[in-house]
């Protein structure tokens, strides 16, 4: 399913509890990776519909931080 967008150079399931039933695929061009999210998003597998997003290092760090601050400061 994903390699006909491309040659594909990882994919890794998720294994822990915030990641589990996820998958993080690594295409060789981003052009490929372009195509993949666009007409995969929203694709119907085995009745589940897949959200494909593009990982970004900086959104993840903004999530951390905001969750740490979170645990930090109860309310």
């Amino acid at each position: 399913m994903f390699g006909r967008f491309g040659p594909v150079r990882q994919i890794r399931k998720g294994k822990t509890g915030d990641k589990k039933g996820t998958a993080f695929i690594v295409y060789e061009d981003i052009y490929d990776a372009k195509n993949a999210v666009e007409n995969l998003n929203g694709f119907n597998v085995g009745g589940r519909y897949l959200i494909a997003l593009y990982y970004s290092a900086k959104r993840i760090q903004l999530i951390k931080d905001s969750t740490t601050n979170n645990n930090q400061n109860p309310q």
